[in-house]
């Protein structure tokens, strides 16, 4: 093998190694924001939980998170829903 060869096979096990890396520490802080903090702001009324009424001059509950202003986070429920499994299993 060419020295050339040997440099671009360790660069591109190199790469996949931080690639693999970049991921589980993203994906550990990820779980770690669900496990902390399993809310999020409602998108549609931006966490107040109201909306303006068809005619703008009244409120209404933002009809998403029910009048709430947060929703449960993607990671928290398929966290939620791992753990139901388990229990269940058992």
């Amino acid at each position: 093998m060419s020295s050339l060869t040997v440099l671009v096979a360790l660069i591109t096990a190199g790469g996949v190694l931080v690639l693999v890396v970049a991921v589980a520490v993203f994906g550990g802080g990820y779980l770690l924001t669900c496990r902390i903090w399993p809310f999020r702001a409602c998108g549609r009324c931006k966490g107040l939980g109201r909306l303006h009424a068809p005619n703008g001059k009244s409120w209404r509950d933002c009809p998403r998170c029910n009048g709430k202003g947060r929703r449960l986070r993607i990671g928290r429920r398929i966290w939620n829903n791992a753990e139901r499994a388990k229990r269940n299993a058992i």
